[in-house]
């Protein structure tokens, strides 16, 4: 992998529903998500967003639009198992 991988990740927002996005650094991107900068997704405007829920490293910007594209056409139950998953996997402190 690179030094600067891709990341495919996913905000909650205020009420509960989920974006996908791909970014270099998630972090970043949420904060602008989050109003900083004037940049966030039209995918807030009305629905805040909450938390990064979903990180998941991949090795290159095409990998990762390929990983977000599968991920959006996920059902929910199945977005909800893999943020659970990966939860699991890397518990918070």
């Amino acid at each position: 992998m690179s030094s600067s991988p891709w990341w495919v990740y996913m905000v909650r927002s205020r009420s509960g529903k989920l974006y996908t996005g791909i970014s270099t650094d998630p972090e970043r991107r949420f904060r602008e998500h989050c109003g900083e900068g004037g940049r966030g997704a039209r995918f807030f405007r009305g629905d805040p967003a909450e938390a990064i829920v979903y990180r998941e490293a991949v090795e290159n910007r095409s990998v990762a639009s390929q990983r977000e594209a599968a991920i959006k056409k996920m059902k929910r139950c199945a977005k909800d198992s893999l943020i659970n998953e990966a939860n699991a996997a890397f518990p918070s402190a």
